[in-house]
């Protein structure tokens, strides 16, 4: 089954197209690469499968669903990590979390266990204004992943990690966490590592779209000169 497939999507802010014509389709259980320098268009590509922006030419499916007319039946099997937190700074970690979970019709023995999951107990109480870079995305993957959804968008998910962070959250957000994911990076050769596609961006057109074993480092890095 298709995880995603994307036609001829463009996405224009006023006359600049952030995306233009681009297509593909990844399987479900695959993780797709995205590769591109800044303003290459991958944040709007996130975002747009996200179904938080609508294209303005070409046709999305997400999970066998047409966005942006069955975006609701997506957003509640689709997690989003941002590279923006999406955190309410005033609340504490274990707030934000508890009112995700309500949002999504949890228990708040999954938050719980979540904050338990990714060595968070001890920060659960204080406010995320408070908590260190390493702290904060920690808590913003936490909520990217609690509702156990099968897609998950990340943008630099490993950013402020330490090798220690790192390791903790890869069995809910790394290739062994065996779900469908659409992975913005700038590490071409980690990326490549765990990827099974990769979409290469340059001014928001397709540069580069290969299975990942088939893409050499250097023609990844040539998407950033």
């Amino acid at each position: 089954m298709l995880a995603l497939k994307l036609d001829g999507v463009t996405r224009r802010y006023g006359e600049r197209e952030a995306l233009s014509g681009i297509s593909l389709t990844l399987q479900q259980g695959a993780t797709l690469l995205v590769l591109g320098g800044n303003g290459a268009g991958k944040t709007t590509l996130l975002r747009l499968i996200a179904a938080l922006l609508r294209p303005h030419a070409g046709e999305i499916e997400v999970l066998g669903r047409r966005l942006p007319s069955e975006a609701w039946m997506v957003r509640g099997n689709v997690g989003l990590l941002s590279h923006e937190p999406l955190l309410y700074r005033e609340l504490t970690a274990e707030e934000n979390l508890s009112f995700h979970a309500r949002l999504h019709g949890l228990h708040a023995d999954r938050v719980k266990d979540l904050l338990s999951e990714l060595a968070l107990s001890e920060f659960a109480k204080e406010q995320v204004k408070t908590l260190s870079r390493g702290i904060v995305q920690r808590v913003a993957i936490a909520r990217a992943v609690l509702h156990d959804p099968e897609l998950l968008l990340l943008d630099e998910p490993r950013a402020n990690l330490d090798p220690a962070a790192s390791e903790i959250v890869e069995p809910l957000i790394g290739r062994s966490s065996r779900r469908t994911r659409v992975l913005v990076s700038h590490d071409p050769s980690g990326g490549i590592a765990e990827a099974d596609v990769v979409l290469g961006l340059r001014n928001g057109r397709c540069a580069l779209l290969a299975d990942a074993d088939e893409v050499r480092l250097s023609e990844a890095m040539d998407l950033y000169r």
